[in-house]
Parts: C-alpha cells; sequence; structure tokens
C-alpha cells in the first residue's frame, strides 16, 4: 500500500533560486506606478530637474530601508517576511497586527487595485464595453491565483518571463527619449501651469508608491534555497536595478514631450508617447507591455501574500487556522490561503475603491517599516557577537536615513490625509480583539 503523506510531513518546497528572488522584487515593484506617476511627480516637483531628484531621493531611501530589511533578513530567514521579523524583534503581537493589516486589507486591496487597472487596459485595448471591467478584473486575479496553487517553481519561472516581457517597454522608452527625444525639457517648469504643487516632498512621497512592493519577497523566506545569502542579494540588487530603470525612464519621458506636455495629459502621457513616436501599432504592442507588466505585478504579489496568511494560520492566530495553514502534499503551496486571499480580494473589487485603500495602508506600513529598522539596533545590541552573514553597508547612518524618510513619510500622511490615517489606524485595531480571542485567551485558558 502506498503511504499517505500527513500535514506534520509536507513543508513548504525550498526551490527558488537568486534569479526568481530577483525577478519577483523587479516584477513586483515595478507594477503601474512608473507608467502614472509621471504626472503627479512633475506636477508637485514643478520642474525636470527636480522631478528627476525627486526619482532619486525615492529610490536611495528605498535602498537604504531594503539594505536594513536584508540585514534582518539574513538573520531571520522565515516565511511571512515583515510578520515574522516584528515578532522575532518585539512580541506576537506587534507581529499579529503587522501580519493582520497586509492579510486582511494591504494585501488583497493592492492585488484588487491591479486587477481593476488591468481591466481597464484590456477594455481599452479592445475596444469592449464597460460591462466587462469586472469579469475581467475578477477573471484576471483567479487566473493567476490557479498559477499560484501549482509548485512555486512555477509562480517564480512565470516572474521571471513577466519580468523579461516588461522590460520591453521600459527599455523602449528609455532607448527613444535618449537618443530620439527633442524636447528640451530641462529648462521647462509646469509652475506658471498649476498652482497646486506640493513640492519636492510631496513628489518624493509619490515616488515611493511606485517603489512599494520591494519587502514582499521576503514572505517567501522558507521557500527560497540559502536564503541568508539570497534574500539580501535579491532585496538590494532588485532595488538599484528598479531605480537605475525608473530614472532612464523618467528622464526618457521628460525628453521626449517634456514636462508641460506631461502635466496636460496626466496619466495618459505614456499611452501619447507610444502613439506619437511610435505609430498606432507601436502604441498596441507598449500597450501589451504594460499589460504583461501589470500581470507580473500581480503574480509577485498572489504568490507573497498568502505566505504570511499561511505563517501566521501556522501560530494558530487567525479564525479557520486548520485551513488557511494547509499545504497540498502535491504542490506544496498554501492552497486555501492563497483562496482566502483572492476571495478578499475579489470582494474589494465589487463593492470598494481597492486603489484607495490600498492607499490609506501606507500609512500603517511604513509605521511598521519604522519598528522594523529600529530592530536592527536592537538585534545588534542582543547579539553583539553573532557572525551576520549580510551586514548593511555604512552602519548605522544607512538604516538612520531609513528611518528618517519613512518618518517622513508617516507625517506627510498624517498632514495631508488625517482622514484616512484614522481609518488606517481602525484597520490595525480591527486586529486586537482577533489577537486577544485568538491567541490570549487561549494562553489563559491553559493556565
Amino acid at each position: 500500500m502506498k503511504k499517505q503523506t500527513s500535514q506534520a510531513d509536507v513543508s513548504l518546497n525550498r526551490s527558488l533560486g537568486l534569479w526568481s528572488a530577483l525577478a519577483l522584487v523587479v516584477g513586483t515593484i515595478i507594477g503601474v506606478g512608473i507608467f502614472v506617476r509621471q504626472a503627479a511627480v512633475i506636477n508637485d516637483a514643478g520642474s525636470a530637474k527636480a522631478a528627476l531628484f525627486a526619482w532619486l531621493a525615492g529610490g536611495l531611501l528605498t535602498l537604504a530601508a531594503g539594505l536594513t530589511i536584508a540585514e534582518i533578513a539574513s538573520q531571520i530567514p522565515s516565511t511571512g517576511g515583515l510578520y515574522a521579523y516584528m515578532e522575532a524583534i518585539y512580541n506576537k503581537f506587534w507581529g499579529f497586527l503587522s501580519g493582520w493589516m497586509q492579510i486582511i486589507v494591504y494585501g488583497p486591496a493592492m492585488i484588487a487595485a491591479l486587477g481593476s487597472y488591468l481591466a481597464i487596459l484590456v477594455l481599452d485595448f479592445f475596444h469592449l464595453p464597460s460591462f466587462w471591467t469586472l469579469p475581467i478584473a475578477l477573471g484576471s486575479i483567479i487566473l493567476v491565483g490557479i498559477l499560484n496553487i501549482f509548485p512555486n517553481r512555477y509562480g517564480g519561472a512565470f516572474a521571471i518571463i513577466t519580468t523579461i516581457c516588461k522590460l520591453v517597454p521600459v527599455a523602449a522608452l528609455i532607448i527613444f527619449g535618449l537618443f530620439f527625444g527633442h524636447a528640451d525639457a530641462f529648462s521647462q517648469s509646469v509652475g506658471d501651469l498649476h498652482t497646486t504643487a506640493g513640492g519636492f516632498g510631496v513628489a518624493m512621497l509619490a515616488t515611493l508608491f511606485a517603489f512599494d512592493g520591494w519587502i514582499l519577497v521576503a514572505n517567501l523566506g522558507g521557500e527560497i534555497k540559502n536564503p541568508k545569502k539570497m534574500l539580501p542579494r535579491a532585496i538590494s540588487l532588485g532595488i538599484m536595478l528598479v531605480m537605475v530603470i525608473y530614472l532612464l525612464v523618467s528622464y526618457g519621458v521628460l525628453k521626449s514631450i517634456g514636462p508641460a506636455k506631461i502635466h496636460e495629459l496626466g496619466t495618459t502621457a505614456i499611452p501619447y508617447i507610444a502613439n506619437q513616436d511610435f505609430g498606432v501599432w507601436g502604441g498596441k504592442a507598449l500597450s501589451i507591455g504594460i499589460i504583461i507588466s501589470i500581470i507580473g505585478c500581480m503574480n509577485g504579489k498572489i504568490m507573497t501574500f498568502p505566505r504570511i496568511m499561511y505563517a501566521m494560520a501556522e501560530e494558530k492566530q487567525l479564525p479557520g487556522s486548520k485551513w488557511l495553514s494547509y499545504l497540498n502534499p502535491k504542490t506544496r503551496t498554501p492552497v486555501f490561503a492563497i483562496i482566502a486571499t483572492l476571495i478578499i480580494a475579489g470582494l474589494m473589487i465589487c463593492f470598494t475603491n481597492p486603489d484607495r485603500i490600498s492607499e490609506l495602508c501606507i500609512f500603517t506600513v511604513y509605521c511598521f517599516y519604522v519598528m522594523a529598522f529600529v530592530g536592527v539596533f536592537l538585534l545588534r545590541k542582543r547579539n553583539p557577537n553573532q557572525v551576520r552573514v549580510f551586514s548593511v553597508p555604512l552602519f548605522p547612518f544607512t538604516p538612520i536615513v531609513a528611518i528618517l524618510g519613512s518618518l517622513f513619510v508617516i507625517i506627510s500622511e498624517i498632514t495631508s490625509d488625517p482622514i484616512g490615517v484614522l481609518v488606517s489606524l481602525s484597520i490595525v485595531a480591527i486586529g486586537i480583539p482577533v489577537y486577544y480571542f485568538k491567541v490570549m485567551r487561549p494562553r489563559q485558558a491553559t493556565k
């Protein structure tokens, strides 16, 4: 008789190498932000030079954050990423709240927002009626979710393929702007066109939304080969690559049509460039590249966020933990955690504005980021003699930059959107009674 595999014998498949991890970092960051945030950045910065500096500042802050987390990841290479780090550095309560926020709202909202935006682009590309918006948005997240129910090597391979594909339109924008751009971009400003510029700080904040997602590969710590070495490499190399790409794309776009035209066109600036510079068919090819970019970004998020849910369920911290911690014996993937994430995302697509919700959660994400960055100092103090596989360069300057930059984001959010901040904190606060009933009360009952 064939011996049945018990759930206790099933573990996550540690099969992802450096290229898969690097593709997930790049693919999860480069989604739609670089294509639609050009106008927002130039409007707030006020000039081409200031806009480029804003992209550079956002990239350097993200790099400082990534290098800081890379040191933590090398010491705590566990599935769950930020959730695992917060629990190990502080306690179960803070770990739970960081995970709760990500699995209940932030992760599903990001997936739902990508599905909604993908539907808009597909409708525009095929000239379909608006009736198809909801079915396409839901269908896209379901199809990518099904892919991730298979062994993780398929999701990893898909990440590599979509990352390569999404770099084609990026390369086209860069090359054309550098070599064929004719706009005198750096002698223009948009200050005389509008009076609502938010300034350099707000412009930098706009770039950080486009850089978001760099930490998600850490959620796969239990599935990456030699994570103590691979995670720091993937995070640091991935962020540096994206920073260079974003700077070159922004420069290319500015050289192509100039800041005044970008201000006028808003989020349609890049489609305009595609049709103007590459013709109708070139514009369509670029649109396909952007669609693939969104699908790749969605794949990275669907691959990573359910791992947080799985890790929390493993600790019996969630309702339905028995199911949410289930791993399929053949594929070794958290099937029900993936399904639960997709259900929440689908409900958001149907009944809410997921893009707005994901923006609201940026505030709470950065609150936990600050705590994680401080954790580097705490870990070094606790374990002064520990041999580190990876040490953050220029310590303590780099983590201090990450902390100060994150505090800037938090303060900017409080001053610009106090109502949104209260909503964000309320979402996190809902997790407190769940923590009490699922974690604290069972402990008290066993005493």
